[in-house]
């Protein structure tokens, strides 16, 4: 790789052991990619350093530590060395359980006071503490051809293609390394020309609500695998939390990284646009078959119609979200034979309180948990069966993870299905 004589320097270690062990990995990775140099970064999001107990341990002869983790595992480093304050303005995505319900999500107190130290070091070293995989919705928002460097597949697909940020999907190592170097290869989403239309989808049945733009992302990432989708033709309204949707599902289903929406999203005025000229690719469409096709396929896996769990928040819901809970819940109970989880970040459960809308959700007898999600922390309520769900992600991750039934629906058919234990959702 080509490095300037200020990225020499640090490699050589004119700005100590951490920078020269974060540029040593970061160039390796650049060129098992065949990056030619670096694109300069500051807009991080990963999770440095923090790791279970388990993690520790098997670093013990390290000193099982956080400088330890963040030496050995993320930096791949032969050798421990002090871990100096992050340079690059960065931020810590999800975490393994909610800081004050870990108990109701079955975690223990060995696992809670490994979090509570790991927090500590991520603040310590200049990291936010944001713990979401929607940093968009809690203050980290990159500006149009802003170079990042973020984990979290549904947030990447978000960054790229309705802000038009540029980041590829970055690992762990990638992440804390680029938070002490600045620096990522100069591959991928950071280049004009990789961010082209591949494959067209025409959309010819309307899309229009949160459910039905999470319909359209799992359609979509099933027919373009990890391509790149140019969407024309009938969806409405757009609006964030529906991109947040769209793009978590196609991200589940296919792995797609970025998309374009004719007239929508900021870097395809039109189709000509996005594509970079006369469309190219496969055609596909979406029109009242697939629609009912991928919903039919989301619920495959529900059989029993007792519905023991239900969990909102994939990815964390919004506050406009939690308001619509909030709305739907007023007046009403949980069933004692199920259980309602709404997952969000820490930052929107304070709007939440501030507004009232926690404490509608509590009433209730349900929970608003942050820092993480029932397929992160691998946690369910006790005896879960079948869960239900508003997110495609969720239903194409958690039943798989955990081993139980799932049904996806809109969020007043998951919300009914809390407060009454049974799931009545079907597809108008």
């Amino acid at each position: 790789m080509r490095l300037s004589d200020e990225e020499k320097a640090m490699r050589d270690g004119a700005q100590g052991q951490a920078v020269a062990k974060a540029m040593d990995l970061l160039i390796r990775y650049g060129e098992a990619l065949g990056a030619e140099d670096f694109v300069y970064t500051d807009n991080i999001a990963g999770v440095p350093g923090s790791s279970p107990k388990w993690v520790k341990e098997y670093y013990a002869a390290d000193g099982g530590d956080y400088r330890a983790v963040f030496s050995r595992f993320d930096l791949d480093s032969d050798e421990v060395v002090d871990v100096p304050r992050i340079q690059g303005f960065s931020c810590h995505l999800q975490g393994g359980m909610d800081p004050e319900l870990w108990r109701e999500q079955g975690m223990t107190e060995e696992a809670f006071a490994n979090f509570q130290a790991d927090e500590q070091e991520v603040a310590g070293h200049g990291i936010q503490v944001l713990k979401t995989c929607t940093p968009y919705l809690a203050g980290n928002v990159p500006v149009m051809g802003e170079h990042c460097a973020w984990m979290e597949s549904s947030a990447v697909v978000f960054c790229n293609s309705v802000i038009g940020g540029r980041t590829n999907c970055e690992g762990r190592e990638s992440t804390s390394a680029a938070m002490l170097a600045k620096r990522v290869p100069n591959w991928g989403f950071h280049r004009d020309e990789f961010r082209k239309g591949q494959h067209l989808i025409q959309v010819e049945t309307p899309v229009d609500s949160v459910f039905e733009w999470g319909m359209l992302g799992y359609f979509t990432g099933a027919a373009v695998e990890d391509a790149i989708p140019v969407l024309d033709g009938a969806i409405s309204d757009p609006a964030l939390i529906k991109h947040k949707h769209f793009g978590a599902a196609a991200a589940s289903s296919g792995g797609v990284e970025m998309y374009h929406m004719a007239g929508i999203t900021p870097e395809a005025p039109s189709v000509e646009a996005a594509f970079g000229g006369a469309p190219k690719g496969e055609r596909f469409t979406y029109g009242p078959n697939e629609r009912r096709a991928i919903y039919e396929r989301l619920n495959a896996i529900g059989e029993s119609r007792d519905v023991d769990y239900v969990m909102l928040g994939c990815p964390h819901y919004s506050a406009e979200q939690l308001a619509e809970a909030a709305r739907l819940l007023e007046g009403r109970r949980v069933h004692e034979n199920s259980s309602l989880w709404i997952f969000t970040s820490r930052a929107v459960k304070a709007t939440a309180e501030a507004s009232g809308y926690a404490d509608v959700i509590r009433k209730a007898g349900a929970h608003l948990m942050t820092d993480t999600c029932s397929a992160i922390s691998q946690a369910v309520p006790p005896g879960t069966r079948v869960a239900a769900f508003d997110s495609a992600k969720q239903t194409h991750y958690l039943p798989a993870i955990m081993g139980i039934e799932g049904w996806f629906g809109t969020t007043q058919d998951c919300i009914d299905a809390a407060c009454t234990g049974r799931w009545e959702g079907r597809l108008n």
